[in-house]
């Protein structure tokens, strides 16, 4: 048995793969893989904070105005309302996950 629940997330080129690793009432934890070229478009959740993992690779971090190129290992804090979301602009895959909490519509 493992406890690790981490998928091996394996995308093309500009391609975006996910898994939900943790979901219950009130917490939504997500992986996201980010084949080169790849971006998650920015987005925000008005009752919901965001944080990111940076696991592997080099994500550039998309927050209101501002860009950041977050190397792993990188934690990133999006506040509810934030405008957020990433992108890969390297030659190889880059993988994080994102906590969302609460998770939406949980109450």
């Amino acid at each position: 048995m493992t406890l690790d629940r981490l998928e091996t997330l394996d995308p093309d080129p500009e391609e975006v793969v996910t898994a939900e690793l943790a979901v219950s009432d009130d917490v939504l934890v997500k992986a996201f893989a980010l084949g080169p070229g790849a971006e998650l478009s920015p987005h925000e959740h008005a009752d919901s904070t965001n944080v990111f993992h940076v696991l592997r690779g080099t994500v550039t971090v998309i927050q209101g105005d501002e860009e950041e190129a977050v190397d792993a290992p990188g934690v990133v804090y999006h506040a509810r309302g934030v405008v957020h979301g990433a992108r890969n602009d390297t030659d190889e895959v880059a993988v994080f996950t994102a906590s969302l909490c609460p998770l939406p519509g949980s109450g």
